[in-house]
C-alpha cells in the first residue's frame, strides 16, 4: 500500500490534543464533586442538586441544565470503589507524564533510568509511601508541567 502523506501525519499529530482542555476540566470537575461529597458533613446537605452546582462552580463552562444531576448517576464516587479517590485518574496521568519526561530527558532507552524505575516503582508496589518511591526514582516530586505540555495546554519549556 501507499504511504500516508506527511501532511496527513502532521494533521493526525495535531489532532491528538483536540478538546484536551475540555477533557481535563471535566476530569477535574468530577474529582472536585467527589471530594465535595466526601469532605462534607452529610447532615448539612439537604439539596443534592444545589450541592452539585456549588461543587462545579469553579469548572463550569456552560450553563447548567436543570434536569441533570450528575451525582445521582456517577457510580464511581459512591459505589464504584473510587469514593473520595476519583482524583487518582488525573494524578496517575501526572505521574505517567512526569516519569516519561524523565525518560525523554535522559534517553528513552537509558538503562540506568529504566533500572531506577523498575527497582523503585514497579517492584515495590505498595510496600512504601508512593511519593518516597517516586522521588527515589525521579529525584524529585512529580510536576504537572509534563502532563500540561503533552495535552497541549502549555508550551514546552525551552
Amino acid at each position: 500500500g501507499a504511504l500516508i502523506p506527511m501532511e496527513f501525519v502532521k494533521k493526525i499529530k495535531e489532532s491528538a490534543t483536540f478538546q484536551e482542555g475540555m477533557q481535563t476540566l471535566r476530569q477535574l470537575s468530577f474529582g472536585l464533586l467527589d471530594m465535595s461529597w466526601h469532605g462534607a458533613d452529610p447532615s448539612g446537605i439537604d439539596d443534592v442538586k444545589a450541592h452539585e452546582v456549588k461543587a462545579f462552580e469553579g469548572t463550569k463552562l456552560y450553563p447548567d441544565t436543570e434536569e441533570t444531576c450528575m451525582s445521582t448517576a456517577f457510580a464511581h464516587i459512591f459505589q464504584g470503589g473510587y469514593s473520595s479517590g476519583y482524583y487518582s485518574y488525573k494524578w496517575a496521568e501526572v505521574l505517567d507524564a512526569d516519569a516519561f519526561a524523565y525518560f525523554k530527558e535522559k534517553g528513552i532507552f537509558n538503562e540506568e533510568v529504566a533500572t531506577k524505575f523498575k527497582e523503585n516503582v514497579l517492584s515495590k508496589g505498595g510496600t512504601e509511601n508512593p511519593m518516597v518511591l517516586y522521588k527515589r526514582f525521579r529525584g524529585a516530586e512529580p510536576k504537572v508541567d509534563a502532563l500540561l505540555e503533552r495535552a497541549g495546554l502549555i508550551k514546552k519549556a525551552s
